[in-house]
């Protein structure tokens, strides 16, 4: 299974059901809380992945910026974290996220 595809299994067994973005924040959020460590999942990929008790190593993110098509250096760098945080909320809210009255649904 991709990297991707862990993250939208992961986070579909924190939220039951349909999924709503609040919904999704919000477990995302608890899951960090409960962590024990200060995250910020809603921010950081490195912390989203921490959250959902998946390997945030370098290799991992590396290897999550490929599946997505990053075109950067894979290097880790702050540009490189910010842009995977981006892809995987976009991709989970455009794919994923059922908003009442939003266009956003899941895939057949």
């Amino acid at each position: 299974m991709s990297i991707f595809g862990k993250i939208v299994s992961a986070i579909r067994s924190l939220v039951q059901g349909d999924l709503t973005r609040e919904q999704v924040e919000a477990k995302v959020t608890a899951a960090a809380e409960r962590s024990g460590e200060k995250l910020e999942p809603l921010a950081s990929i490195v912390d989203l992945l921490k959250a959902l008790d998946m390997d945030s190593g370098l290799d991992a993110r590396r290897e999550l910026a490929e599946e997505l098509g990053y075109t950067g250096a894979l290097d880790g760098s702050a540009a490189m974290n910010m842009w995977l945080h981006a892809q995987v909320m976009k991709r989970i809210a455009d794919h994923y996220i059922d908003v009442p009255g939003d266009a956003n649904t899941r895939p057949a």
